[in-house]
């Protein structure tokens, strides 16, 4: 491995581990598996689920009223990263807190947390841990305990999350409205029953999660082979009867956006040329690419029917 593959290698994994031990630890507090649907600012909660205690954040914006219904975003961390270290590489509370949704940060399972995104990663997927599950019933879950809009759920996450982002799709896609993948590959076999909207955002130059898809040494989680990011295009293209997209290039990003597809849905790719396996707009990241808000942008353009 030369000089440049290793620091590439390291980047990739101080974007994912990024800011973990100390951050917020002032403003957190540990609350029982119920929540109180009053409290305000991220909350630290879990649930019973599988035979294993599953743990998760939630923020919820000032002004909360459960009378008013909420959109609510899921936000996956990639593996081994684990649910702060979500939350302050994203940047989703202080956007939720200026647009008025909740977000919520689960945590994966094992020691180096990761998720059961089919053929990906580490413990969950030794271990053929029910994630879907999991998620299906946090989303119940909260559901019942805050005023959430079950036309405008949402998913995003990157690497390890991403992956899991598109098997939510796949397989909750009744739930679903729209899910953002940052540095993921689509590597199941995906039957959603109904369309679902999907935004894609990845690097040229993911030496982890490569944009041409196959396998190199450098992957998280094992060895494995991931398909291309063409693919997962062409799929949800394809699957949700979308028109032939509009290309903008930008000095950091090449951009398709597909419209017209089934049920008000679209799909968007954002392909940053030299970029890597980070979170887009982050410093580290080397490219302006405002993923986040972006997401949101998305999101909100795309409830269910």
């Amino acid at each position: 491995m030369n000089f440049r593959q290793r620091r590439i290698l390291v980047l990739g994994a101080i974007a994912l581990l990024i800011c973990g031990v100390a951050w917020r630890r002032g403003r957190m507090r540990r609350l029982p598996t119920v929540l109180a649907s009053t409290t305000r600012g991220t909350l630290s909660a879990s649930l019973e689920f599988g035979g294993r205690m599953r743990t998760y954040l939630l923020h919820v914006p000032p002004g909360y009223d459960p009378k008013t219904r909420l959109p609510l975003v899921f936000v996956l961390h990639g593996a081994t990263q684990g649910a702060e270290n979500a939350e302050k590489m994203s940047g989703m509370s202080a956007l939720a807190d200026q647009n008025h949704f909740l977000v919520v940060y689960p945590g994966g399972t094992g020691q180096a947390p990761t998720w059961n995104a089919g053929n990906c990663c580490g413990y969950a997927l030794q271990n053929n841990v029910a994630d879907v599950g999991f998620l299906r019933t946090l989303l119940e879950k909260l559901g019942r305990e805050y005023a959430v809009d079950r036309r405008r759920v949402y998913f995003t996450g990157i690497s390890n999350g991403a992956m899991m982002s598109y098997r939510v799709a796949c397989e909750m896609s009744d739930q679903v409205a729209a899910i953002a993948a940052v540095e993921g590959a689509l590597n199941i076999d995906c039957h959603p029953s109904v369309p679902v909207s999907v935004l894609i955002f990845h690097g040229t130059a993911d030496h982890l999660v490569p944009f041409n898809g196959g396998s190199t040494p450098f992957q998280i989680g094992g060895k494995r082979k991931d398909n291309s990011v063409a693919y997962a295009v062409e799929f949800w293209v394809k699957r949700d009867g979308c028109s032939a997209p509009q290309h903008e290039e930008t000095a950091e990003a090449r951009i398709d956006k597909y419209s017209e597809c089934q049920l008000g849905t679209g799909v968007a790719l954002y392909a940053i040329p030299g970029g890597h396996h980070m979170w887009p707009g982050l410093a580290i990241s080397g490219n302006r690419v405002p993923a986040t808000d972006l997401i949101w942008s998305f999101f909100a353009a795309h409830p269910k029917p």
